[in-house]
């Protein structure tokens, strides 16, 4: 076990990368922590992900901005060169033909800070993962 000198937390691997600290209670509180040139893309990615799921439930879980319908549909994150968007297995299969520019792995799409959030895209992908979730109950991981 490996322990950040940091914030204490215990981790099986050494250098885990983490956030360190009490998780912010909203949305709002998990931006406003980001790096301010990053802060934008990642009020732009709210605004949009508000936008295609009026009837979603924002939440922080796992530490990440999350959206939720009875049960989670997606969430994000911000790194350090790019925001993670996670939609599932399923989702980066049913849109990886539009996805060539993206790097995707394990149901993540990597959106980097350097180029313009493709915001239809990800509005069509949280629309698609609402309507996955409602019908099938689950998270689609496959």
């Amino acid at each position: 076990m490996w322990t950040c000198p940091k914030c204490g937390r215990e981790f099986r691997r050494s250098n885990q990368g983490h956030y360190c600290g009490k998780a912010p209670a909203t949305i709002s509180d998990y931006i406003a922590a980001q790096a301010e040139e990053h802060q934008r893309p990642l009020r732009q990615l709210r605004d949009a992900l508000r936008q295609s799921l009026p009837e979603a439930q924002e939440r922080i879980a796992w530490r990440m901005p999350s959206y939720w319908a009875g049960r989670h549909i997606l969430q994000f994150s911000a790194g350090k060169t790019q925001i993670s968007l996670y939609v599932g297995e399923a989702a980066v299969a049913a849109f990886f033909p539009v996805l060539s520019g993206y790097q995707t792995k394990k149901g993540t799409v990597y959106l980097p800070y350097d180029q313009a959030l493709p915001l239809p895209l990800i509005q069509e992908m949280a629309v698609w993962c609402y309507e996955a979730v409602k019908s099938g109950g689950a998270w689609p991981k496959d």
